[in-house]
């Protein structure tokens, strides 16, 4: 039987793998990771890039406690136990639809049995989704 061949990891891929080995060697510094996540906010493009520093103004007035940084090439933010609590994703990094904002393992957004853990993000959030975001960022943060 021929083996067939797997097409491994795409460009985006690796690309997001070398930035996470860069994030991993930077450590824990607030203020550096901060830099880096404004710096990967400016190269973005015209669409996500307003989007990705609206979100970031709504994560730091909800929970000015986070540490603000990158994780995999992307905005992210942590706890005080540096901790990943919540990421957004560019809809340009995967060539996605729209961006993304989710959380992990260290947000406590639990809700009974079940609960939503991302967002698709359009490019237009309203007054009542900012609001939303700032709700479910503070209850995330714990």
């Amino acid at each position: 039987m021929a083996a067939t061949k797997t097409p491994g990891f795409s460009d985006a891929e690796k690309a997001a793998a070398k930035e996470r080995v860069k994030e991993l060697k930077r450590g824990e510094d607030r203020e550096a990771g901060r830099q880096d996540l404004l710096a990967k906010i400016a190269e973005m493009d015209d669409r996500d890039g307003p989007l990705a520093q609206r979100v970031h103004e709504i994560v730091t007035a909800a929970a000015p406690e986070l540490d603000p940084k990158t994780w995999y090439g992307m905005p992210a933010y942590t706890n005080k136990d540096g901790k990943l609590v919540a990421w957004f994703k560019p809809s340009a990094k995967f060539k996605d639809r729209y961006a993304s904002f989710g959380f992990e393992q260290a947000a406590t957004v639990d809700d009974g049995t079940m609960w939503p853990i991302a967002y698709a993000l359009t490019f237009d959030l309203s007054a009542a989704d900012e609001k939303r975001l700032a709700e479910l960022v503070k209850k995330a943060a714990g």
